[in-house]
């Protein structure tokens, strides 16, 4: 039998336009809506994990993880150029909040593939601003889920 060391890290990793579901400000949600598409469907739905979560998350706690890594949709927390939805912040600060109280590492990933159309329509990362739109983003990212995690919201 293979031991693993003190420590180690059982996790398991979701996408949020994956699980999420109704991503619909993001560039994939475009892709899959135009003909042709190279997707076999759009994602719709998907699992409604957005609603779900909890659930989800005592599900990986009963199997035994001990760490979960899912992604912020960045299109929900900011659909329109410098428009951040509070709504969305919260949302996942309860759910970093409600991984932690569940005895699980949140593992937060703040880009898998998705992006907001209008960061997309500007070019994305090639776009010279792109970068400092990431880092805006990934800053107030930091100020949600950062150290204070129960604290609440500082963005405005």
């Amino acid at each position: 039998m293979t031991e693993f060391p003190e420590g180690f890290i059982w996790g398991t990793a979701t996408a949020a336009h994956q699980v999420e579901g109704n991503n619909t400000s993001n560039d994939f949600w475009l892709m899959e809506h135009t003909e042709p598409t190279m997707f076999k469907e759009p994602s719709g739905d998907a699992c409604d994990q957005f609603h779900l979560y909890e659930q989800d998350v005592r599900l990986l706690k009963e199997l035994g993880f001990n760490a979960y890594r899912f992604s912020v949709e960045w299109a929900r927390v900011e659909p329109e150029k410098g428009e951040v939805s509070n709504a969305a912040l919260e949302h996942y600060r309860r759910m970093t909040a409600f991984v932690r109280a569940q005895g699980l590492t949140p593992i937060v990933t703040l880009h898998h593939f998705t992006s907001p159309l209008w960061f997309a329509c500007e070019g994305g990362f090639a776009s010279e601003d792109g970068p400092a739109h990431f880092a805006n983003y990934a800053g107030i990212m930091a100020d949600v889920l950062g150290d204070n995690w129960g604290a609440g919201l500082h963005h405005q």
